[in-house]
């Protein structure tokens, strides 16, 4: 894939912000290439669609934020968060995805993202996130960083949900989809990957999961999901 990238001018790179993208869907790029272009303090100077393409672009233009997606091709988004992390503890990295922060922003921001937003916000609140990180602060929600917060979380956390937590992103994506009903097709076709990478994953989830059959697992990633959306429900009548 070619990597894209911006020149601009010294004046620009006095005043503005430089940002790489990191998502291989172009049209999210576009979207978001359209949003920043009127701010003033923020340019897009390059756009990578996988792992491969981000880590040149980013070592070319020596960005001040990348914004990355969650599922990219042939790694996921916190895999290449951390690594790029451990390339560079000092760039800010900010996870923009369409996938649920109750299941991924904890683990992005783990691996070393500072800030965690879904693709669903509209663009005064992106735009909040990037300032937000660029400025040295950590953007996530009040429930995630309530989570972020309690150190002993872990501890207090029931048999099955320290399961759950031992799921790699790419398999608790794939659990997920499971709990809501989703066969193997569907879940191939979300997630772009081939129906045999969908079972291999699924048997490891069995076995870390503990779960003996294919209804087992079913039921186990329904309980999941609906514990999910259970919680969400009393945070928004908490809200409320």
């Amino acid at each position: 894939m070619e990597i894209e990238t911006s020149e601009i001018g010294d004046e620009a790179t006095e005043t503005c912000r430089r940002i790489v993208l990191v998502d291989d869907h172009p049209i999210v790029r576009d979207g978001l290439v359209q949003m920043f272009a009127p701010q003033a303090d923020l340019t897009v100077c390059g756009e990578a669609g996988c792992m491969d393409d981000a880590l040149k672009v980013i070592e070319e233009q020596k960005p001040d934020l990348a914004i990355v997606d969650i599922f990219l091709e042939g790694v996921n988004g916190i895999e290449l968060t951390k690594m790029l992390h451990e390339r560079d503890p000092r760039l800010p990295i900010l996870v923009l995805s369409m996938h649920d922060e109750g299941l991924y922003a904890e683990r992005a921001i783990r691996a070393g993202a500072r800030g965690y937003v879904m693709k669903q916000e509209a663009s005064r609140t992106i735009l909040e996130a990037v300032r937000c990180v660029l400025d040295g602060k950590r953007y996530v929600s009040r429930h995630v960083s309530e989570i972020l917060g309690d150190h002993t979380v872990d501890s207090d956390e029931s048999q099955f949900e320290s399961a759950v937590g031992r799921l790699s992103p790419r398999e608790l994506g794939i659990f997920e989809c499971v709990g809501a009903g989703k066969d193997r097709s569907a879940i191939a076709e979300e997630l772009r990957i081939s129906i045999k990478t969908v079972e291999t994953h699924r048997a490891s989830i069995k076995y870390k999961l503990n779960a003996r059959s294919a209804a087992e697992l079913q039921q186990y990633a329904t309980r999941w999901v609906q514990g999910e959306g259970g919680r969400k429900a009393e945070m928004g009548k908490a809200e409320s």
